[in-house]
Formats: structure tokens, C-alpha cells, sequence
């Protein structure tokens, strides 16, 4: 494999689209980008135009194959989407798809991506960035991509958040949205366009739960969301010490007779007059005294009310318990902003689920967090998604530290 540096990746995405190499992005952010010549390629037919890893949320990441026909079949949709092609501004890292896209993106519209010079997003470096790109578009549309982390800490800063209200579309996804986020950025002027999809879509395939032409989502009897369409991956593959690349088979990626190809995903939803709502992950349920527990639905429920009362992030996981099983635990964020008061009153982990609890939520009836837990930040991976696991940890630990006496979490592997 030769080495391809990021400055050169705009020339590498032409090689890739056109067949004359295979673009690798690497596990992390830290590492390389590699281009491999597609005579690597032992599957059948034409080599694919990337491979990437997934987020590796559930468990092991998995590699993905993508076609060129898949990856420009996205980007022009997202253009037919917005407001035509534009200019891009990239936060995101570029070994996830998101990140990935808007470099192609703004490749097949013209301009390079200002990108984000700073290795942490903060609000005032991306309030920086984007008078860069506000200065040089002129009349062509602005774009930028985010996840919701970082949204909430543009809302924070005034300057970043006229700068935001500025694009003329933020897409936002990469993790559960909270209606309260949503509202925020509502109530300043942002232009929000919440986005579906995954590595194994080429991206963002569902804009404000209304699919791409072309794409198709089904229900199962599960609830779990089915996506067909050209945007969908061609395979799952292996990597070889060598560097040959070859598919797998996964029955999680299926194609048809016919060569449509479908992914079956794990995330739980539902299709009202043709918009799909999403409703978390079946492979997160938590079950604690013989009740499944969605936290993305408790997350959803609980955050538009705490939210008023100095919450600004919550994320429910869990500890092991000898009556429950498994003790519904929220890790919270607290505003920085958030009045004396509301931290002052925060006591035990217990007395403050309990006063959290006792709000008017609408979610009684429903299993609520037994312990609530500040913290800094909320566990995320690198793209933005919930580290759920590393979340249940965290629990823990803070369990522990509060004299709740708990045996580490097992996890099975994936």
C-alpha cells in the first residue's frame, strides 16, 4: 500500500471514482490514508471505489466496501436535497463517511472544503472557519455537516451561533437528536437537516426522515429499519496482512437476483405517511425487572424537561443489581450556564434521580434512571455517536465511588 497524505486527497478521489485505485481510510483519525491498486481486489467484478470501518458502536467495526456509483449516487442527492451544489466546511473526521462525503461533496462541486485546522472542535474555531468559507463562496450555497456534540457547544457561544445561522444547511446525524437541540437551534435560525444513514449507505441517505429518490425503506416485523437502494454498500470485507482485499459474507448485507442490495440494520423505527421517525438501537435495549428499556426513547423523553432544570446532555445505561438485573443509571452534562441552584441541589446520585424523576416529563409510567450521575462529557466515539459502552463503565466506577457495590459489566462479543 502506498501511503496517500490528506493534502492530496481531492486528486485520490478521482483516482478512486475513475477505477484506478481503492481509497482505505484508516481505523482512526491519527492515521493515514492509503490508496491500493484494484488489482487487490480478489472479488468478483469491478474493485470497489472505498473501504472504511464502521463506528464499531455495538461491538467490533466492521470493514466496508463502497462503489463509485454508491458514493456519487449519495453526493448528488444530498445536492438535489439542499439548495444544489456549494461549499462545504468539514469538522468531521475523514475516516468516518460523514466526514468522507463532504470531501467528496465539495470535490464534485468544485471548491476544496475549508477544513478544520484545530484537532478539538471548538465554537470560536469553527466561528473562524466558517467567515472563511462565507468569504470566498459569494452566491453559491454553504453547507456544513455536524453531530449533535458539537451543535450543542455552537449554541453556547453567540458568535459561533450567528455564524451557523449563516449556512444556508447544517446537516446534523451521526447520533440521537434531542427535540430539545432542535428547538434551540430552531429558535436562533438554523437551517437543521436531520440525516439517516450509516457507513454502509455512503452516508446520510434519510433527510428529515424522508428518503433519497431511489432509496427504499422498509419495516420489519421486528421494527427494525430495512434500506435498499444504489447507495447501499456493496459488501463486507477482509483486509489481508498483504493488502488483498476480498468480500465477506454477512447476512446483515444482502443483494437480490436482480443486484439491488439491501442492509438490515439494527436501529429500531417506524414510517408515518412515508417519513421515517428512528427509534434507537434493538441491540442497546436495556432489560431491568423483566422490562425492556429503550434509553434513546428515555434520552428523548426525559432531556426537553431536565434540559430546563440545567441539563444539557443525558445518556442512559445501566449496572448490574441483584433485584433489577440490570439499574437504569443516566450519566448528565450540566449546563454551564445552569443557575448555582441547580448545581447546588444535585445531592446523592439517588436524591437526584429522584428530583429529576418527580418532574413533569411525560415519561411516568415508563422505567426511569434509579441513579443520575454528573459528568464533564457524555462517552462518545469519535464521530459523535453514544459510547454506550464505555458509558456502562463509567457507571460503574461512579457506582462504586458512591459505595453501590457493583461486579464489572460482561460484554459479549460482536
Amino acid at each position: 500500500m502506498n501511503t496517500q497524505p490528506v493534502a492530496d486527497l481531492p486528486s485520490a478521489i478521482d483516482r478512486a471514482l475513475d477505477g484506478r485505485s481503492i481509497l482505505v481510510l484508516p481505523r482512526t483519525r491519527e492515521a493515514a490514508i492509503t490508496e491500493v491498486a484494484p488489482s487487490q481486489w480478489t472479488g468478483d467484478g469491478r474493485a470497489p471505489a472505498l473501504v472504511l470501518f464502521t463506528s464499531g458502536s455495538t461491538g467490533t467495526a466492521k470493514a466496508v466496501a463502497l462503489s463509485a456509483e454508491a458514493l456519487t449516487t449519495s453526493a448528488r442527492a444530498t445536492e438535489r436535497s439542499l439548495s444544489g451544489p456549494g461549499d462545504w466546511h468539514l469538522s468531521l473526521p475523514i475516516n468516518h463517511i460523514a466526514g468522507f462525503q463532504v470531501e467528496l461533496r465539495a470535490r464534485l462541486a468544485g471548491p476544496e472544503p475549508i477544513r478544520s485546522a484545530s484537532a478539538t472542535f471548538t465554537a470560536g474555531s469553527f466561528a473562524d472557519e466558517a467567515q472563511q468559507l462565507f468569504a470566498r463562496s459569494g452566491e453559491r450555497p454553504t453547507y456544513t455537516s455536524l453531530v449533535p456534540t458539537q451543535l450543542h457547544r455552537i449554541l453556547a457561544d453567540d458568535r459561533a451561533t450567528v455564524a451557523a445561522a449563516k449556512f444556508d444547511a447544517i446537516l446534523l446525524g451521526g447520533s440521537a437528536i434531542s427535540p430539545a437541540l432542535l428547538e434551540r437551534a430552531d429558535a436562533r435560525g438554523l437551517h437543521i437537516v436531520r440525516t439517516y444513514g450509516m457507513s454502509e449507505t455512503a452516508g446520510g441517505c434519510v433527510y428529515n426522515g424522508v428518503p433519497f429518490d431511489g432509496v427504499e425503506i422498509a419495516i420489519t416485523e421486528s421494527s427494525t429499519i430495512d434500506l435498499r437502494g444504489r447507495v447501499v454498500a456493496d459488501s463486507y470485507v477482509e483486509i489481508t496482512a498483504e493488502g488483498r482485499i476480498g468480500p465477506i459474507d454477512n447476512p446483515g448485507l444482502t443483494i437480490n437476483d436482480d443486484g439491488t442490495r439491501t442492509i438490515h440494520t439494527s436501529d429500531l423505527g417506524r414510517l408515518d405517511e412515508g417519513v421515517l421517525t428512528v427509534l434507537g438501537r434493538s441491540d442497546d435495549i436495556i432489560v431491568s425487572g423483566g422490562t425492556n428499556v429503550s434509553p434513546h426513547a428515555l434520552e428523548t423523553g426525559l432531556l426537553p424537561t431536565w434540559q430546563h432544570h440545567g441539563i444539557a446532555e443525558v445518556l442512559v445505561t445501566w449496572v448490574p443489581d441483584e433485584e433489577w438485573g440490570k439499574l437504569l443509571v443516566a450519566l448528565v452534562r450540566i449546563d454551564a450556564q445552569a443557575p448555582d441552584t441547580v448545581v447546588g441541589s444535585i445531592g446523592s446520585p439517588r436524591e437526584f434521580a429522584r428530583r429529576l424523576g418527580g418532574l413533569d416529563h411525560g415519561m411516568h409510567g415508563h422505567l426511569l434512571p434509579r441513579l443520575v450521575f454528573p459528568v464533564t462529557e457524555i462517552p462518545n466515539r469519535s464521530i459523535g455517536k453514544p459510547d454506550r459502552q464505555a458509558a456502562a463503565r463509567l457507571a460503574v466506577e461512579l457506582a462504586e465511588t458512591e459505595n453501590h457495590r457493583v461486579p464489572s459489566p460482561e460484554y459479549p462479543n460482536k
